[in-house]
């Protein structure tokens, strides 16, 4: 009788286990079969004709991500995307150097290859990976290039109704130029947007540039912080920035001072902007080292490395929409933060059509005019993209 119930046990612990596995492996199957894949194709024409000693560019690339991401297994997926630039029009710089830049070189790389996990507020991602962080004027993907720039790193985080929390420790930076830049970067962003105004932000930035460790740009601790929000009125709506950070950079140390104010007009909306990366005496502008730098200071990317004078960058914006094209323009002045010397203006101009839930094309313009130094530059863009 003792060794009939033994046997019977043994037998359903058996039978259990069994099932057991044939779940987890069906989860696991699930998983891999069920998850997303990613199919992303850049057509773009750009041409950039600089006032200087090079030929003017012209470029025709074709930019490709290829990739997929699982299902969700207990929270956790993975994710392999290949990221591709092809040149079918290469008269330009990093192609050929007797042509202006146009910064889409052609190559192949794992753009993200990374393990996430989800749940209940609480997430991580280990591997090379998308950052970006607020409005990417200090850690972003450079997404407008073809090849955007990514991580690798360990990225932990919190949210919940009141909080957005995220640690990220960077090991690796991955350009948009397919080179490689190894760090020690620790990066501290919270939030709180329990505040009926708006959001209130504070962050530090800790970066370490173990490849370079004399340049005082990529070795530069940043602390800041940041407000936004926007207030319903009457017949308007206002949406308001502020923010401060202060930079201290090897034997460097400046500032950045950003406010922005808009309001609603009929279904467009208009900006007035003042953005200042200071100067420490005209020897150290402050930088950003790490942000989505063209989408900031004009897109005709004359200031991707702040000068030693500072800039200040006073611009005006409006937003709208027109029979479902999206409308953009803004005119910047730009002037230097130590010395107050003209830098130039610059106008920006931006259509953009979303076909159906594949395709989207646009167009794009950037009018650069010097000031006291430099050299009017126009660039022009046109491009059709495909998302499968």
């Amino acid at each position: 009788m003792y060794t009939k119930s033994l046997l019977a046990a043994a037998i359903a612990m058996t039978t259990a286990a069994v099932s057991q596995t044939a779940s987890a492996e069906t989860d696991v199957a699930k998983a891999l079969t069920e998850g997303k894949p990613i199919a992303q194709f850049n057509l773009r024409y750009e041409t950039n004709d600089t006032d200087n000693t090079l030929d003017a560019a012209t470029a025709l690339t074709l930019g490709s991500n290829l990739g997929y991401e699982t299902a969700s297994l207990y929270g956790f997926k993975a994710l392999v995307e290949l990221e591709d630039t092809r040149a079918l029009i290469d008269e330009y710089n990093p192609e050929d150097a007797q042509y202006n830049t146009v910064a889409d070189p052609v190559n192949t790389e794992f753009n993200r290859v990374q393990i996430s996990y989800a749940n209940d507020g609480v997430s991580a991602v280990l591997g090379r990976q998308r950052i970006i962080l607020d409005n990417a004027r200090f850690v972003g993907n450079v997404g407008w290039r073809q090849n955007e720039q990514t991580f690798d790193a360990f990225k932990a985080g919190f949210s919940n109704d009141d909080w957005d929390v995220t640690y990220a420790y960077i090991d690796k930076i991955n350009t948009i130029l397919f080179t490689q830049v190894d760090v020690a970067n620790n990066l501290f962003n919270v939030s709180y947007k329990g505040l009926e105004a708006g959001k209130l932000t504070g962050y530090g930035y800790y970066q370490k540039n173990e490849d370079n460790p004399a340049n005082a740009a990529s070795n530069a601790d940043t602390l800041g912080v940041r407000f936004a929000g926007k207030q319903a009125l009457e017949s308007t709506t206002l949406m308001y920035t502020a923010e401060y950070a202060m930079q201290d950079a090897k034997d460097y140390s400046a500032n950045y001072l950003f406010a922005e104010l808009g309001a609603t007009l009929g279904k467009a909306k208009v900006f007035a902007g003042y953005e200042v990366l200071g100067s420490d005496d005209g020897a150290y502008g402050f930088q950003t080292f790490m942000a989505t730098k063209h989408a900031f200071n004009g897109w005709a990317d004359k200031f991707l490395g702040t000068p030693a004078s500072g800039l200040t960058d006073t611009y005006i914006k409006a937003v709208g929409n027109v029979a479902g094209v999206k409308l953009v323009g803004m005119y910047h002045m730009f002037d230097a933060d130590e010395g107050g010397a003209d830098l130039g203006s610059e106008l920006d101009l931006l259509a953009v059509k979303k076909i159906d839930d594949m395709f989207t094309v646009g167009l794009k313009a950037a009018m650069y005019s010097k000031g006291d130094s430099g050299a009017d530059t126009d660039k022009l863009w046109a491009w059709v993209s495909a998302k499968f």
